[in-house]
């Protein structure tokens, strides 16, 4: 496979915040729309973008929750990203005023829940991670400035599962860590084919893992797993290595933000870099890197017609 997934040599690493990463950088005038921005790495996602003189929009399905979290710093609406006649009536309601976006960060997502169905009987993460944001994405579509960046958050849990296409909707079993492995590769393939939609506009997209951090996105994991999985003791002491979730933001930031990115799109980034290539016969779990199956273009492709059929949504229909 011929990629440009190699690193580049940005400088920062690990331990970078989001405010580093954004540093020098002068956002004033420009307008991102950040999904989640409320809670975890979302929030600092949209501290950073302020701080650097963005106006932020913040759709949220905890809509008084997201208020009193902001306080004030960033425009809050409504959207669940389950159901999509609540993502279109976000859309309306922003298309109506006229505005550009800059920058779209799709932040917000489930990870590891109990077998959830929504919609007409989707499976929630695939949903909510990937057909929630594929949807919103595309009816923002005529919003979307040119040169804008679109930024898609992926995990590591990539590596748990490519798409299943014979079974996307977990109809025979449901295994949780593999439907959030599959949702987190439909959030890369989107980058990848959006990415080359909309290079007439130019626009580029990007997916990231932006590391392990504990925030609210733990949320549906029982203490033991966590225990079992070596991330807490007993206690509920941490064991890992977790970024902070200022260390947690910075990837996106950068992804959206940074100079070093210009004329680039496509790829998965993590750690403030472009992520490196495994190799197919890789096993190791849990190793740095992008999956050859979540960046492949012929894939990229046929999930987006998939997402189509299902949301009844293209922007690009016809071309």
């Amino acid at each position: 496979m011929s990629t440009a997934q190699h690193k580049i040599g940005s400088g920062f690493g690990a331990g970078t915040t989001a405010a580093e990463a954004v540093g020098g950088i002068d956002l004033t005038g420009k307008l991102a729309v950040v999904t989640g921005g409320y809670s975890g790495i979302g929030l600092e996602t949209t501290r950073a973008l302020t701080g650097a003189g963005a106006h932020v929009v913040v759709p949220a399905r905890r809509r008084a929750t997201a208020e009193a979290a902001l306080d004030g710093l960033a425009e809050v609406d409504e959207l669940d990203l389950g159901d999509l006649d609540s993502v279109r009536g976000f859309a309306e309601r922003f298309l109506a005023t006229g505005r550009r976006i800059d920058l779209f960060i799709g932040n917000a997502g489930v990870m590891a829940c109990p077998e959830t169905r929504v919609g007409p009987g989707w499976e929630a993460q695939f949903a909510t991670n990937h057909l929630g944001h594929f949807a919103l994405v595309n009816r923002l579509w005529p919003a979307i400035a040119d040169d804008a960046r679109v930024i898609s958050l992926s995990s590591r849990g990539h590596h748990n599962s490519p798409i299943r296409w014979d079974d996307v909707q977990f109809g025979r079993g449901y295994d949780k860590w593999a439907a959030y492995g599959q949702a987190k590769t439909a959030n890369v393939l989107f980058a990848v084919r959006l990415d080359e939609l909309g290079a007439a506009k130019g626009v580029h997209a990007f997916a990231l893992h932006p590391g392990g951090i504990m925030t609210p996105l733990q949320r549906h994991l029982p203490r033991a797993e966590m225990v079992e999985r070596g991330w807490i003791d007993e206690a509920g002491n941490t064991l890992m290595a977790f970024k902070t979730p200022e260390q947690g933001a910075a990837t996106t930031v950068w992804a959206a933000t940074s100079p070093q990115l210009a004329g680039l799109g496509g790829l998965y980034l993590e750690d403030c870099d472009v992520a490196e290539l495994l190799p197919e016969d890789t096993g190791e779990a849990g190793a740095a890197g992008v999956r050859p199956y979540a960046v492949d273009r012929e894939q990229a492709a046929r999930l987006w017609t998939l997402s189509a059929q299902l949301t009844g949504v293209d922007a690009f229909a016809g071309r």
